[in-house]
């Protein structure tokens, strides 16, 4: 297993809130207004003290600059609601497997405060591992490929410098291909966290759980009589009945808060 101590590792010292949410896997795009809303209200009603945005905000995301052009509506509004939402309390992203491609102009624009992947928050007597999730998804090799290419700075550079709409394209075809390959799987075939890889993570920066979201099902899952990894919800209002949780950390206790 690779070794991240040798890398090093982001910390944040939030031991003064009591009160903190983490959310993921909200998935927004031209076509969930809706859904937007619905997180506009939990961020207006939420009482955290700070949110945390553990990836997959957005469906897709082709760079920093669409939200200069016009067409891209929903990236733009999802700023402007972020910056809103930063104003009453910190709020942290960290990118996911959909919008790895956010930057600091987003950061600058939302307000929001940019995660490393993975970063040790330690809050309430505890030292919490927080990740996406889907770099720990290690049975799915053809994936990992597809990672680790898609987060060079050679893959990025060039994407980058493409025309926002053959951005698009490509990233819609991507995109697509993977639904594909998706609906072909059974559940039980579909990629999860590898578990000796999740204690690694835990054991080497001394924290006792790991938050994440990716997989889409959310509980909690031990590791071992002491550790053990938290999984976040994904948000659908067109699921019935309408899915969405936020993960709240109450003063050191974990509860699911229904968003919808």
């Amino acid at each position: 297993m690779n070794s991240l101590a040798s890398i090093g590792i982001e910390h944040i010292d939030a031991r003064e809130w009591s009160c903190i949410d983490f959310i993921s896997d909200i998935h927004l795009s031209a076509q969930s207004h809706d859904l937007m809303r619905g997180l506009e209200t939990y961020l207006k009603r939420t009482e955290a003290h700070a949110v945390f945005i553990l990836g997959d905000l957005l469906e897709l995301w082709i760079g920093d600059d669409c939200l200069g052009d016009a067409h891209f509506e929903i990236e733009r509004a999802c700023a402007q609601m972020l910056k809103h939402s930063s104003q009453l309390r910190p709020t942290y992203f960290m990118p996911g497997n959909r919008d790895f491609l956010i930057g600091q102009g987003f950061m600058d624009q939302s307000g929001l405060s940019l995660l490393c992947d993975p970063c040790i928050l330690e809050t309430q007597g505890k030292r919490i591992l927080l990740s996406h999730g889907d770099a720990l998804c290690k049975s799915d090799l053809d994936y990992q490929a597809f990672r680790q290419e898609v987060r060079s700075k050679d893959w990025q550079n060039h994407f980058l410098a493409l025309p926002l709409s053959e951005r698009l394209s490509l990233a819609q075809k991507m995109r697509a291909q993977s639904q594909l390959k998706q609906s072909s799987l059974s559940q039980k075939d579909y990629a999860e966290l590898d578990a000796p890889s999740c204690i690694d993570w835990l054991e080497q920066f001394n924290c006792e759980l790991l938050i994440h979201g990716h997989t889409h099902r959310p509980m909690r899952h031990p590791l071992t009589p002491t550790l053990a990894r938290e999984v976040l919800s994904d948000w659908d209002v067109n699921a019935s009945p309408k899915r969405g949780q936020a993960l709240r950390l109450l003063d050191g206790q974990l509860q699911r808060i229904e968003v919808f």
